[in-house]
């Protein structure tokens, strides 16, 4: 006898659900690649064209277009421009999708899945015998982070992010002590370090690429001001010297989270502030069901920021931890005054201003 129980409609809709999951995870692979060979910056320039048209105007191999083509016409990205194999990209799709968009260019965050996708055999691994992914097998990772938060600082850094702090445009242009915790390849740093030539700042990072990359970005814009530093930051190992410390997107993926933020604030003077930039969720699942990209940055914090942390021996503490757990290891801290703040041109982060007077 047939399960009464079992709902028939309810199952079926179920097996779209993960047609739909298979179809817009094929469109995030095309979609990377279409950012990263710029079809969708030369599409936003053409009128209707067809795919040898395309290929041309991009330098591309026209029979990998074409099929391209059909992976985003079908998934209602491009759109026939006529029946007779004209294609184009309308003006309302490319808002989201080139890199004249800016922070809300959505191609962008789409190279997450192939990149992710390359360390799915050893995450098994993990599954089944615990340990992490190191940081090693992610060579492309720090790339992919500067290009998406340099969208963000290149926004709003200067003119939007730092005056959150009340007074720290003045402070920063007489001049003080800046240090960026896991700076990356340091872009934030030098767009500081160019705004505010009478300050003096140091990132710290332990990838000697991102640090070479960061000294080498300062050397073009002729900056005398930027530094960076090779270093550990879980032994941060400074005592009162610094009037502001970011940290941007970096806490969560610290092997040793908590010892990191008792270093900062151990390096801060006492009137210093921390600024941390860090995923604006909550720490609670059932509090994320509406939150945007909810289970792309679980995904991205199981396959990446939990596992790295794991595999170093760290807490694993992930990109998901929330407000409420950043709240509570800032207090640990010896951080007394805690605000958290959004800003316009990034709707997944919060921006944390913390001092500990």
């Amino acid at each position: 006898m047939a399960d009464q129980s079992f709902d028939e409609g309810c199952s079926e809709a179920f097996a779209g659900r993960i047609m739909d999951v298979l179809n817009g995870a094929a469109l995030a692979l095309m979609t990377s690649i279409g950012h990263q060979v710029g079809l969708f910056d030369t599409m936003a320039t053409l009128s209707p064209a067809t795919s040898q048209q395309i290929a041309g105007a991009a330098g591309l191999n026209e029979r990998y277009v074409r099929e391209w083509l059909g992976a985003m016409v079908t998934g209602g990205i491009v759109e026939l421009g006529s029946p007779t194999g004209t294609f184009v990209l309308p003006p309302e799709h490319a808002a989201w999708l080139t890199r004249a968009a800016g922070t809300n260019n959505l191609a962008l965050p789409a190279q997450y899945i192939p990149l992710l996708a390359e360390i799915e055999q050893p995450l098994i691994d993990c599954f089944r015998h615990g340990g992490g992914v190191p940081y090693s097998e992610y060579p492309g990772f720090q790339r992919l982070m500067a290009e998406d938060s340099g969208a963000v600082h290149d926004a709003a850094l200067i003119d939007t992010i730092l005056p959150m702090v009340p007074g720290l445009p003045e402070r920063l242009q007489d001049g003080i002590e800046v240090a960026d915790v896991g700076c990356g390849q340091g872009h934030a740093i030098n767009l500081m370090a160019r705004a505010f030539p009478k300050s003096r700042f140091v990132g710290f990072d332990f990838s000697p690429d991102g640090i070479q990359a960061g000294r080498d970005e300062a050397g073009l814009l002729g900056l005398t001001n930027a530094r960076f530093e090779e270093r550990d930051v879980t032994e941060l190992g400074e005592l009162d010297r610094f009037d502001l410390v970011t940290a941007f997107d970096a806490i969560h993926d610290q092997i040793q989270p908590a010892k990191v933020l008792d270093g900062i604030a151990d390096a801060l003077r006492g009137d210093g502030v921390f600024l941390m930039v860090d995923i604006g969720a909550s720490s609670n699942i059932h509090d994320n069901m509406d939150f945007p990209l909810a289970p792309f940055l679980y995904t991205i914090s199981c396959m990446h920021c939990m596992t790295v942390s794991l595999a170093h021996g760290g807490t694993g503490l992930g990109a998901m931890w929330g407000e409420q757990k950043a709240r509570e290891m800032l207090t640990e801290a010896g951080f007394r005054r805690i605000e958290v703040k959004r800003i316009p041109d990034d709707f997944l982060n919060s921006y944390y201003v913390a001092t500990k007077g």
